[in-house]
């Protein structure tokens, strides 16, 4: 396997808002061949499963984008703190989104979301040893629904495609082959 590297020769941005940045890059190959890449910037962002007594805490909100309703575990980024703490950032999105704060807190990992045009990471974390507070829902949460499953039932959930969230499916196996899932 060759440790080849693209070299970006320019570089221009495309779009810009509060949320991402668009730019388009001149690039060549190391062969020789100069094309574009594509490339969406996003600050990382926290998943967040709440735990407690064999069940998870899931919200469900209209994702414009695909044009539907899901359940996935609470997510977020800061846009306007895109080097936040990212306990501090899965502890405030949690508390935003489902009310709950966690006693114990446990980072489980880093994913990219899509390294194929996105440079959008993931921290992975635990929420264990909950109470229950106040939500603070931003604008554009409005209509997030928050729910407490058996673990069992999100399995299966998962599994009959009614949970459709990468990022929550992918941190499900992560909670599962570092066994916090007792026999979900």
């Amino acid at each position: 396997m060759s440790d080849a590297k693209i070299v970006q020769l320019s570089s221009k941005e495309v779009y810009k808002n509060q949320w991402l940045r668009v730019r388009e890059d001149r690039v060549r190959r190391p062969s020789g061949a100069e094309g574009i890449y594509g490339v969406v910037e996003k600050p990382d962002f926290a998943v967040i499963a709440a735990i407690e007594d064999d069940h998870i805490y899931l919200v469900q909100q209209y994702r414009y984008t695909v044009g539907g309703r899901f359940w996935e575990m609470p997510q977020g980024a800061w846009e306007q703190n895109p080097d936040a703490d990212p306990a501090l950032l899965a502890a405030g999105e949690l508390r935003e989104e489902t009310g709950l704060v966690a006693d114990k807190l446990t980072q489980l990992g880093y994913q990219y979301l899509a390294y194929g045009f996105c440079d959008q990471g993931y921290h992975i974390y635990l929420a264990e040893h909950l109470s229950q507070q106040e939500r603070k829902l931003d604008a554009e949460e409005e209509d997030l629904i928050v729910k407490r499953f058996s673990l069992v039932d999100m399995r299966q959930m998962i599994l009959d495609g009614e949970i459709r969230d990468a990022t929550t499916v992918n941190a499900y196996g992560w909670l599962h082959w570092r066994g916090y899932l007792g026999k979900a």
